[in-house]
């Protein structure tokens, strides 16, 4: 079945950086659109970075522009977000997903950012 599992957050000082990885099984990776999304407490979970198959397009969230990048190794079967600056507002749950809001979930990791 399809697995996705994140790894990386942990707590860091404001400016600082942080880079999360997500490994997949379960499905052919290399053809799949790959995501992150977060949801920090009482807010809605929202989209922070897409990447296409064979790294084609990228998109990200305007807030985190310039800061993120999203990247992916599909030997590896492996989706990164890097995460640098980073800025109390960035506090949040991240999930990895394939296959878009109705699609498969990672479980998240927790990144805190403090001031």
């Amino acid at each position: 079945q399809v697995q996705l599992v994140e790894s990386g957050g942990g707590l860091v000082q404001g400016g600082g950086s942080l880079r999360l990885s997500c490994a997949a099984s379960g499905f052919t990776f290399g053809i799949n659109t790959m995501s992150w999304y977060r949801q920090a407490p009482g807010k809605e979970r929202e989209l922070v970075a897409g990447i296409t198959s064979a790294s084609s397009r990228r998109n990200y969230a305007e807030s985190v522009k310039g800061r993120f990048t999203i990247s992916r190794d599909d030997a590896k079967k492996t989706v990164y977000l890097q995460m640098n600056s980073l800025k109390p507002e960035d506090t949040a749950v991240y999930y990895c997903n394939t296959g878009g809001i109705s699609g498969y979930w990672g479980q998240g990791t927790q990144v805190t950012v403090s001031s």
